[in-house]
């Protein structure tokens, strides 16, 4: 249960980031803001991990003497590449208006990482369907409150967040790999 709580808090971190983000530049529309990038970002969270869980159920039967390697790897590869964009320029700092459409880019996104990290589920013992929803969730409620944070604090967290959730992959992933 913690592996997944944690799974949830780490996946969450990019979308916490965007979300900080938009709310800082976008200080004047907080309550319909929240709720979008809830509703997109928990959403697309929730549904790309349970993607990947399939797709690594599948290819499980193949592949189950290296699983733990390849559930480090990939785990490994997001949380550097979370690592690597908390020291980098933030892709949101150009988005003007806050549209369906860019909502949506947005969630894709920051869930594409979600199915990759998806695989890992088959490697814990928790049903895939809860962890997901956990996931979808967490996501949801870090996101509504990353606008109201950047609506305070301005974009100084964004770094921070995904720094912070890069560390927490490579962390579950190590542990996957030495259970």
């Amino acid at each position: 249960m913690i592996e997944v709580l944690l799974l949830a808090i780490a996946l969450s971190m990019d979308a916490l980031a965007v979300a900080i983000g938009l709310g800082a530049r976008h200080r004047h529309i907080t309550l319909p803001l929240a709720a979008k990038a809830a509703i997109y970002f928990g959403l697309f969270q929730a549904v790309m991990p349970l993607a990947g869980y399939l797709g690594g159920r599948s290819l499980l039967g193949w592949v189950a003497a290296y699983a733990p390697w390849a559930a480090f790897s990939m785990l490994a590869f997001i949380g550097g590449k979370m690592i690597y964009e908390s020291f980098t320029e933030d892709a949101e700092a150009d988005i003007l208006q806050v549209t369906h459409r860019v909502m949506l880019v947005l969630a894709v996104a920051t869930s594409i990482d979600a199915m990759a990290a998806g695989f890992a589920l088959n490697l814990l013992d928790f049903d895939p369907f809860a962890a997901c929803a956990i996931i979808g969730l967490t996501t949801a409620v870090c996101s509504a409150a990353g606008v109201y944070i950047g609506k305070r604090s301005g974009t100084w967290l964004e770094s921070k967040a995904e720094l912070f959730g890069g560390i927490v992959l490579i962390v579950i992933g190590l542990k996957i790999l030495l259970a």
